[in-house]
């Protein structure tokens, strides 16, 4: 006996939407970037063979030999083997103004390199360069004659009797790795010295190599 099927029912189940309301999305908390204590701002000549930094496991010159100073911190690098202006600050957000690549802020070198660029030379930094770790931004590039301020470099550099040295004003708007050095190295000019003389609206002025001047209350310190 062939019995049939019943045929089901069909039920509709409703879903109720949850009564409570979604929670409002966390927005991340803001980094403070204010000075734990009195704000501090510092211009220092960093003289060559001085390390950018307070410390040093292997006893080298540091910041430590020249400011005595706490709490205060490097907005950027200069390497070892250059020379010029620091700012030290302990102003998080002065920092960030001088040194993050998206603020763009200006930084000027006078360099001294190995041979004499000529005006196509310096076009191409203008333009930018390929280097390993991609193209620079186009920078200001200009030949100069070598900078009244200039003081003796201690020890000297190697210059080649056979081969001219120059002078070129460089202004870079980032500030990658050595990144100076590498541009006129790429357009067959080795840099020879180095000399940071401006960041964004600070300037080396009459500050002698080792010394360093507290700008902290005046106005344009803050940027």
């Amino acid at each position: 006996m062939l019995l049939s099927a019943k045929p089901m029912r069909k039920t509709s189940q409703q879903i109720h939407p949850s009564k409570r309301p979604a929670a409002p999305a966390r927005r991340p908390a803001r980094r403070d970037t204010r000075p734990k204590g009195p704000r501090r701002v510092i211009l220092f000549n960093k003289p060559f063979d001085v390390l950018p930094q307070f410390s040093d496991e292997a006893g080298r010159r540091t910041l430590k030999d020249f400011i005595p100073v706490s709490d205060v911190y490097a907005a950027g690098r200069l390497d070892r083997d250059s020379e010029g202006l620091m700012v030290l600050t302990n102003d998080g957000a002065l920092q960030a103004q001088l040194t993050q690549p998206g603020k763009r802020t200006g930084k000027i070198y006078f360099v001294q390199v190995e041979g004499v660029p000529q005006e196509s030379d310096l076009s191409r930094l203008r333009q930018g360069v390929t280097l390993n770790d991609g193209v620079t931004l186009p920078a200001g590039a200009e030949a100069v004659a070598a900078p009244d301020w200039l003081w003796p470099r201690h020890p000297p550099i190697r210059e080649r009797k056979a081969i001219p040295t120059s002078w070129l004003k460089i202004t870079l708007y980032e500030g990658r790795n050595r990144q100076v050095r590498r541009m006129t190295a790429h357009i067959g000019f080795p840099t020879l010295r180095l000399i940071r003389f401006a960041l964004g609206p600070h300037q080396l002025d009459d500050l002698a190599p080792g010394e360093w001047r507290d700008i902290s209350a005046l106005p344009g310190s803050a940027f």
